[in-house]
């Protein structure tokens, strides 16, 4: 990090809760607070669904100053316990039910209770508690809506909402949670926008670990629609950066929105990944179109970058080819995670079950 962008406070001899921390961003922001700050405690709160997994955070295991609770933001009572013997200086939640596939076949309660009614019990205890100094609501650009392919507009943080499925729309139920407990109540909280992460430790039902996986067991790359969506992708140790600096420096009411400014569609993440496997483009097969498929995101981080002078760090091209290489090189990561839940994507399961039946 440069000195543009070191953090006016420090975490070190304050406690910070994790919530969701055995998850893809959240262990990712675990190393990355551990490596920098050397005196801080860490109270990782996770319900361990599918995505959690503590092999993400096994290097802290037996660490003094990490402490693993099991438990679901969703559940008021563990909650208010945790926040109650712990009695946290900074909360970050990362917790949430993220994968748009499943909140279309699958169900959306879940994401209700998770991102909705969880963001609320946090809030709560926040508010009671009275000791935390910061909360970082750790959101997505979805909530936004989407975006025209051929215009140059980009999401701000003025942008209005315009959720287009269910997982976007209990996102935005608790971002405006966040915003009504600070000017109600003052509650210290932060809210963030992110484009799309990359990076190690991802789940594989998300794009490019989920296409990498279909390359190692020597399947096609499904693509929805005409496979020209746009996401503005980021690395994942760019977006907890920004997210410390966030966390530290950031004005309690204050939305701000993180990219990179990296935007490209999902044909041009298919053929950078068959690229690095020496594979053609007869590996792409096209697929029905997803329900309430966004057609493009594009972040305005100016925001962000004007209060910390926070950049990405990270060139795509080098962070891309880590990142594919990453899963290639932890096979045991990959099959300890499909041993744990089995289905990675449903709307590409049930694709390949009726091609399959042909």
């Amino acid at each position: 990090m440069s000195t543009k962008q070191s953090a006016k406070r420090s975490l070190n001899g304050k406690v910070l809760l994790v919530c969701g921390g055995a998850g893809f961003i959240g262990s990712n922001f675990i190393h990355h607070i551990f490596e920098k700050y050397p005196k801080v405690r860490i109270i990782n709160f996770d319900k361990l669904t599918y995505s959690g997994n503590t092999d993400n955070v096994r290097d802290f295991v037996k660490d003094a100053r990490y402490t693993f609770v099991r438990g679901d933001i969703a559940d008021q009572k563990k909650v208010t316990a945790v926040f109650k013997k712990y009695q946290p200086d900074y909360v970050i939640n990362f917790a949430a039910e993220t994968h748009v596939d499943r909140s279309i076949h699958v169900g959306s309660l879940e994401f209700i209770n998770t991102n909705i009614v969880g963001v609320f019990n946090l809030l709560e205890a926040v508010k009671v508690g009275g000791t935390v100094q910061s909360f970082v609501q750790v959101s997505t650009d979805e909530v936004y809506g989407s975006l025209a392919l051929d215009s140059e507009d980009k999401f701000s943080e003025h942008t209005a909402f315009a959720p287009n499925v269910p997982y976007a729309a209990t996102k935005a139920g608790g971002d405006m949670l966040c915003r009504a407990y600070h000017n109600t109540w003052g509650v210290p909280v932060v809210v963030t926008h992110c484009s799309n992460n990359y990076g190690p430790r991802q789940y594989p039902e998300k794009l490019i670990p989920f296409f990498v996986l279909r390359m190692l067991e020597g399947k096609t790359l499904p693509l929805y629609g005409d496979g020209n969506h746009v996401r503005d992708w980021v690395y994942v140790l760019d977006h907890c950066k920004a997210l410390e600096l966030c966390l530290l420096n950031g004005k309690p009411g204050t939305v701000y929105n993180i990219g990179a400014d990296n935007e490209m569609n999902n044909r041009e993440i298919a053929d950078r990944i068959l690229k690095y496997f020496g594979k053609g483009k007869d590996m792409i097969e096209f697929v029905a179109e997803r329900p309430g498929h966004d057609r493009r995101y594009a972040i305005d981080a100016s925001l962000i970058m004007k209060d910390f002078g926070w950049k990405p760090e990270y060139l795509f091209d080098q962070a891309f080819a880590d990142t594919v290489k990453w899963y290639t090189q932890n096979r045991k990561w990959i099959e300890r995670v499909r041993r744990k839940t089995g289905v990675f994507n449903p709307h590409i399961d049930l694709w390949e079950g009726h091609k399959n039946k042909k």
